[in-house]
């Protein structure tokens, strides 16, 4: 599967996220992953971009690249390693290393995360073990079956709380739609579009009137006209989709995108008259969020610090702003 945007994510002290990864699929993190670690004063900008960061992020991992993440259901074979086996609050952090190792030669492979505020995953170190093809076909599904068989996930958890996808895809995006729009305003249109990035586009680029427009863009829509398109990324490949034209392209997760594609909330408007009892066919009725929208902080510093154009001036000046206040609205 593509990488997930919310791997890294970390939310609430005490909030439990489920299982990073459907069972039986992998994916392949293009970052360093794990220990040891260097702090931003330890490293040269020259070797922070040899890293691909370019702007001041707290610590940079020197751990290998390319860890496969799984489900923890999906491995067979290992035992945990009593040392690095120390969590944070609830369970496992993986901050100290792997903690899992074969269980039959004892080599150290894999580091489990269960703890709160993490998603629950193993992570595959890969100077430890390796994929062995099999002769099974890998089909990537189209395009259009996607759109039939994969609707997308609601914003809004049944206990009022948006959704930690919808966080997190929000926030990566967040960060290429400011680099994109070269630090002009930009047109959002109405809806539950507005409702996400809306707020936080209008709280981080200066006033002053539109000059970049925004819309989806998609399989099954209608082409548009405009300077940014919001596109799906395909969950199995990773591939974004390609609009016709000359349009900047932000990817959003599968899961996010056909729901603001696709999905049309039907919300109470004042009417003439009052509505028959047998009308209200709306059961149960939308989930409504407890407060505006807030992409996750962390994981929108952490992609914006990984794009070239946060060297220019005023982007790097939205960086450091929110770096300095990061709980602070509109995160």
């Amino acid at each position: 599967m593509a990488f997930p945007v919310q791997a890294h994510q970390q939310v609430g002290n005490g909030l439990l996220l489920g299982v990073l990864m459907e069972p039986g699929t992998y994916a392949v993190d293009p970052e360093p992953f794990g220990p040891p670690w260097l702090r931003w004063d330890e490293v040269s900008a020259v070797e922070a971009e040899a890293h691909g960061v370019y702007a001041p992020v707290f610590a940079l991992s020197c751990g290998p690249r390319g860890a496969v993440v799984v489900a923890p259901g999906d491995v067979r074979g290992t035992v945990l390693i009593p040392g690095p086996a120390d969590g944070n609050c609830c369970g496992l952090d993986g901050q100290d290393g792997p903690n899992l190792a074969c269980e039959r030669c004892r080599r150290p492979v894999a580091t489990r995360v269960d703890d709160c505020s993490l998603w629950q995953a193993v992570w595959l170190n890969p100077d430890a073990v390796h994929r062995i093809d099999d002769a099974s076909p890998h089909l990537v599904v189209s395009w259009e079956t996607l759109r039939a068989e994969r609707p997308g996930i609601p914003p809004v958890e049944p206990n009022g709380w948006w959704n930690p996808l919808w966080e997190a895809g929000a926030a990566v995006a967040l960060a290429r739609l400011l680099a994109v729009s070269a630090g002009a305003r930009v047109t959002v249109p109405d809806g539950l579009v507005a409702d996400t990035f809306r707020r936080t586009l209008d709280a981080l680029l200066p006033a002053g009137p539109a000059a970049r427009t925004l819309a989806l863009a998609g399989p099954g829509l209608p082409a548009v006209t405009v300077d940014i398109g919001l596109v799906p990324q395909h969950p199995q490949s990773g591939e974004d989709w390609a609009p016709s034209g000359s349009v900047d392209v932000v990817p959003l997760p599968w899961d996010v995108w056909a729901y603001l594609a696709f999905h049309h909330d039907r919300r109470p408007v004042p009417g003439a008259g009052a509505m028959p009892d047998d009308a209200r066919r709306d059961d149960p009725l939308p989930l409504l969020p407890r407060e505006p929208f807030r992409p996750d902080w962390y994981l929108f510093l952490s992609a914006l610090a990984r794009l070239p154009e946060v060297r220019q001036p005023w982007l790097r000046e939205i960086y450091d702003r929110v770096s300095s206040r990061p709980y602070s609205p509109p995160f």
